[in-house]
């Protein structure tokens, strides 16, 4: 499963490592738009496999943050 980034923004803080088993709803990322922390969650429990974002990079709405499988 591929985690989408909902909006625009920095990679603020990521909060599991790659490797780390995730929990449905579990928050994974936080990215920082306009001021705002806006959490992104993993739609459903799994191993996060690969991280395609790093702290500090931009991404856009729709962009792959992570892959959980």
């Amino acid at each position: 499963m591929e985690v989408k980034a909902s909006m625009a923004g920095n990679v603020w803080k990521i909060t599991v490592e790659q490797g780390n088993k995730v929990e449905s709803g579990q928050d994974i990322v936080i990215l920082e738009s306009m001021k705002m922390e806006i959490p992104i969650a993993a739609e459903s429990a799994g191993t996060v496999k690969e991280w395609k974002v790093n702290e500090g990079d931009f991404v856009n709405e729709g962009d792959v943050l992570a892959i959980v499988e």
